[in-house]
Order: C-alpha cells, then sequence, then structure tokens
C-alpha cells in the first residue's frame, strides 16, 4: 500500500465522528492492506510494533523537530517547528505546513549516508536516486522505523535523525502529517484497539458489526465473531497477526492460536471492592496477599526464564534473582504471573520504591542487588507444560501453579466466611503488605481487562470517632503490647460520660460497637500501649477495661446489625486511622451518628 493512500485513509477516519462508522472505514482499510495488512493494523492506532515487541523508536520530539527541520530546508531550524509547534499544538499539522522534498545532494545524506535515503540505498530497487523520488510505501516507512528503533550505541542519534530525515524528505504535506503522528504516537484519528478488533471481524469474518445491535437480524453471530477476534487478540497481542489470521484462515485460525513462552501478554487487572459485595456476589471468596511490589510476568521455556513488566517491558537482565528463581523452581515450561517485591534483610517488605530502583537498569545490577533483595511472589499461572489455562477457573490455575512451582507462591484461601477473610487482612497489613485481593475462584484469566471478578479491597470511605473502653494483650511477640481495641460510641449525656465515669472506670454513657486490631504496626502498638496503660482499670486474664479517655478515628467498609455489641450495631473490617488527640469522649461519635449512617446504607 502506497504510504499515500494510508494517508487518505487516516484524514477519512480524523473526520469522522460516528463510531460505527469509523469501524466500516478502518474495515475498508485493512481490506485494501494487502500484503501490509499486519502494518496497517497497528499503523491506524499509531502502534509500529506488536504489543509484545519490546522495540521502541526513541524518539523524542527534539529529534523529530530536528529531523522534520533538516527536509524543510536550510533556512528552517528545530526552534522555527517549535514555534509552529506553539501555534498550532499539533506536529502533525506543523509537518503538513512544510514544503519538503528540496534537499538534494550531500544534504540530503548527513552522517548516516543511506538513511538519507529513508533507509533505502541510492540505486536500489524502489529507489530513483538519493533524493527518493518515488512514492513512498507503508512497508517502507515501517522498515525504516525498525532501522530507527535498531540504531545503538555512539551515533545512534544520527542514524535516527537521518532516518527520519529521508522519510519526510520524501514526503508530500499529507503523508508527513502521519509520519509526525507516527514517530510520536500521536495518530489522532479516533482508531483504538476496539474498534480494529471490530473491523478486522467485518473485513474477514462477514461479522455485520456497522449495523446497530437493534437491527441486526435474529441469530446473527456478529457478537460471536468479535469474541473470536478478542481471545485470539489475548493470546497473541498482536493486530497484524490477529488480522492476518482471519483473513486467510478465518474462524478456525484464530481459535488455533496459542500463548508462546517468551511472547508476553497483558496482566489481568482489578478494580476497587469490597469484601460484602465479592461474597453476594460469588457466595465464595479467593483470598491473597495484596503486595506492595512491581508485578511481574515470568516466562519459562523449560531451560532459559525472561522477565517480563507489567506494560511488557522486558526487565530480564534487571532481576536477575527472579530468572534463577524460575530456572531452579519452576518444574515445567510456564508463564507465570506475580510480583517482584523488595525485602530486607529480615525478610520484611520494602516500600514499593524500592523495587523500583531495580526495574529497567541496565547497569550496576550487581551492585544494586547487593542493596536491594527481589523476591517473587507468584500467584496465577497462565500456560504450564505446553497447556494454555486462560480459560481455566482461578482454582484450577493456583493448584497447577502449585505443581509447576516449588517456591514462590502466594497463599490463597477460599472461603464464605468473612470473618476468615478479616483475618488475612489483618495478617498481610500486619507483615507491612498493602492489604488483600479478592477473587472470584471460578473466574478465567482475562490478559489486560479490569473486571468485577477481581477486586482490590476497597479502601475505607467513611470513618467514625470513637472511644476505647477496652482491649486485649496480644500474643507471641505482641505479647507485651495491648493488641486488640475495643471501640465504644457516645450514647449519654453532653459529657459523653457519667460524673464519676473517670474515678470508676464506668462504661456509663458508652455502647461497645467493635474491636480493631487491623491497620496498626509493632511501633504504633507500643505507642498506644503506653497511651492507654495509664487509663486501665480493670484486668481478667488478658482482657483490659479502659477508662472511657483516648478516641481513636476507624476506617470501615460496613456498619451492620449485631446482637455482640450493646449499641446493636457492628463494624465490617474496621481499621485504625489514627489518635485523634484533639477530641474528648465528649466530641466522639455518638449512636445516633451510627443509626443514620446505617440506615443511609
Amino acid at each position: 500500500m502506497d504510504f499515500a493512500a494510508f494517508a487518505e485513509r487516516a484524514d477519512e477516519l480524523e473526520a469522522e465522528e460516528a463510531d460505527l462508522a469509523t469501524v466500516g472505514l478502518v474495515a475498508g482499510a485493512l481490506a485494501d492492506a494487502d500484503g501490509d495488512l499486519d502494518v496497517v493494523a497497528r499503523f491506524l492506532q499509531g502502534r509500529v510494533f506488536p504489543g509484545w515487541d519490546t522495540r521502541k523508536l526513541a524518539v523524542g520530539p527534539s529529534l523529530c523537530h530536528e529531523a522534520i527541520a533538516r527536509a524543510a530546508g536550510t533556512n528552517v531550524t528545530a526552534d522555527d517547528v517549535e514555534d509552529r509547534l506553539a501555534d498550532t499544538g499539533e506536529i502533525g499539522a506543523v509537518a503538513a505546513s512544510y514544503d519538503f522534498g528540496g534537499q538534494t545532494g550531500l544534504a540530503a545524506f548527513g552522517a548516516g549516508g543511506a538513511e538519507g535515503n529513508g533507509g533505502i540505498p541510492a540505486g536500489a530497487d524502489g529507489a530513483d536516486d538519493a533524493t527518493g523520488g518515488t512514492d513512498l510505501t507503508v512497508r517502507e516507512v515501517f522498515e525504516s522505523f525498525e532501522r530507527v528503533a535498531a540504531a545503538e550505541g555512539a551515533g545512534s542519534e544520527d542514524v535516527r535523525r537521518d532516518v527520519l530525515f529521508g522519510l519526510f524528505n520524501r514526503a508530500s504535506p499529507a503523508e508527513a502529517k502521519y509520519l509526525a503522528r507516527l514517530v510520536l504516537g500521536e495518530m489522532r484519528v479516533g482508531v483504538g484497539g476496539g474498534t480494529v478488533r471490530d473491523a478486522v471481524a467485518e473485513a474477514f469474518l462477514g461479522a455485520d458489526v456497522t449495523t446497530p445491535v437493534e437491527d441486526r437480524p435474529e441469530g446473527d453471530d456478529a457478537d460471536e465473531l468479535v469474541a473470536a477476534v478478542e481471545a485470539a487478540l489475548q493470546v497473541t497481542n498482536n493486530f497484524g497477526r490477529v488480522a492476518e489470521l482471519a483473513r486467510e484462515e478465518g474462524v478456525d485460525g484464530l481459535r488455533d492460536v496459542s500463548l508462546e513462552v517468551g511472547r508476553p501478554v497483558r496482566a489481568m487487572l482489578a478494580q476497587a471492592g469490597t469484601v460484602t459485595g465479592a461474597l453476594a456476589e460469588w457466595d465464595e471468596a479467593a483470598v491473597e496477599t495484596k503486595y506492595d511490589g512491581a508485578r511481574v510476568q515470568l516466562h519459562y521455556d523449560g531451560e532459559e526464564a525472561s522477565v517480563y513488566s507489567r506494560n511488557m517491558e522486558d526487565v530480564t537482565d534487571a532481576l536477575p534473582e527472579l530468572v534463577e528463581h524460575a530456572e531452579t523452581h519452576l518444574a515445567v515450561p510456564a508463564i507465570v504471573d506475580g510480583e517482584a517485591v523488595a525485602v530486607g534483610e529480615d525478610g520484611e517488605p520494602l516500600p514499593f520504591q524500592e523495587i523500583l530502583r531495580r526495574f529497567r537498569r541496565k547497569h550496576d545490577v550487581d551492585r544494586l542487588r547487593e542493596e536491594v533483595t527481589v523476591e517473587l511472589r507468584a500467584f496465577d499461572c497462565l500456560h504450564a507444560d505446553g497447556e494454555d489455562l486462560l480459560d481455566a477457573p482461578l482454582t484450577e490455575r493456583y493448584a497447577r501453579l502449585s505443581d509447576a512451582l516449588a517456591e514462590g507462591v502466594s497463599e490463597l484461601l477460599v472461603t464464605t466466611d468473612p470473618e476468615r477473610i478479616e483475618a488475612v487482612e489483618a495478617k498481610a497489613l500486619a507483615a507491612g503488605h498493602e492489604g488483600i485481593m479478592l477473587k472470584n475462584p471460578d473466574s478465567t484469566y482475562s490478559p489486560g481487562k479490569r473486571g468485577r471478578n477481581w477486586l482490590k479491597r476497597k479502601p475505607d470511605v467513611e470513618t467514625l470517632d470513637l472511644v476505647v473502653t477496652g482491649a486485649e494483650w496480644g500474643e507471641g511477640r505482641r505479647a507485651n503490647y495491648l493488641g486488640t481495641f475495643l471501640l465504644s460510641a457516645r450514647n449519654g449525656d453532653a459529657s459523653g460520660r457519667s460524673p464519676d465515669a473517670r474515678e470508676t472506670g464506668s462504661r456509663k454513657g458508652f455502647e461497645t460497637i467493635g474491636k480493631v486490631a487491623t491497620g496498626i504496626t509493632d511501633e504504633q502498638l507500643a505507642e498506644l500501649t503506653e497511651l492507654l496503660e495509664p487509663h486501665v482499670v480493670r484486668e481478667e486474664g488478658t482482657d483490659v477495661e479502659i477508662r472511657p479517655e483516648v478516641v481513636f478515628e476507624v476506617g470501615y467498609e460496613e456498619i451492620q446489625a449485631s446482637p455482640t455489641y450493646s449499641s446493636g450495631y457492628a463494624l465490617r473490617f474496621p481499621r485504625f486511622v489514627e489518635v485523634r488527640t484533639d477530641k474528648d469522649p465528649a466530641d466522639a461519635d455518638s449512636l445516633e451518628r451510627v443509626e443514620r449512617l446505617a440506615d443511609a446504607q
């Protein structure tokens, strides 16, 4: 396909505002792409390489501006280009405003020699002379971009500049507009992945996607055909390859495609949610620790391992511990999803910023490895021993993970009991982790999707100021600390307590509403114990009665009716926020407010 024809299609798309009409235009462009289908399917989205491909153009605005200026003539500078950009606000319009093609002779080469002709040597097939003189094709543009991405080391910036200059020097204004946009990843024609997916189904599978759903005949299979394209995209992460498969092999070809070890796919994502909502929707929930680490995808082919980030960047060289872990502990070829967690000498997790020090590092890896230890916490398995597991339920994938990986598997609990979930969360927080993940035990793995099957426990959106009226001594290493605190809401006169409360320790004027032990570090426990011990009025075993003097701010997920506490209510998943040193018990929240909040739910 001539690049001029591609630019014409792009202009039509930019002018079209209707979604269905846009799909139709993309389907037409794909159908006419012939041997350039793989490239056109990506270029329309502003993508140069497949999603799994780690190559990048590594061209910033300044270098692009320099290439445009050089192709525009000896009297044009990069500053001139930037001035026009400031006026127009869009690099494509700036590139289209120049009359390219005037650079000839030695000026057309610069430091890169043949690169001045868009990477095609003068006299080669498809090039008339050093100034170009032939129409650009989509394939030539892509191959030139490959040369840009491959440039490394000393002189690489000159090579990139020369190749881009050669392209702009051969481009018409309409072509230059989209060359500039592609270089900077700003296509701006309203075409995303969903549009190309639907267009592939329409162009090559016969799906009637551009007809509104309500107008389609009964028995229409458009949705099924689109789903087949979507499934193939999830597995390959390559729009060009999927378009070719659909054109050449149809639905059967799409359904035969499989994961490939060494070719990363997008990670399944989570959204915020609550324990109450999860159990109501699924009946039971799979619960695991939410680590304060960096998402990684580990690929092992039976001999060698590679590691990819959440954005599918190759971080193998930066994380040799994970490579060694896979090569030592994986029994079969596999694709594993998990977190890379930075840990201290005591095995405790370190803040997220520490793991970031290790990512994408190409130099001083050994030194940084001494400073920041990284460990794997694997929680899912996408492929094991030649079998794709994307369509298997979570519990089956976890079982396969546990069979394949000898060490480093995160614990998973499947339960219907909210109290067991609370215990997992308390343990995770006490260990220094972020909290918990809630997952549908029957859910499949959907690469790149953020749905209701994976939930990050929703941060507390409401808090109450409650008075501490009791506590329990901790256990184990926390035996010398008060570790669980009984909370009460005010339900008395304006003072919040009876006249003799300070002397007798009476809880008159307060109604219990729950206990909190979550969200408190060891250091905070020591401080809270020191704060509360002077107010202890009675002890019986590990139980302690405390004079109502200290106010805690406590977050919660839900208020529910409960006969367990004297208020008649209980807090679901309470979490300590802070001590309200600015408040007396008389300022604490009242039982009346608790009732209002419960009713409002």
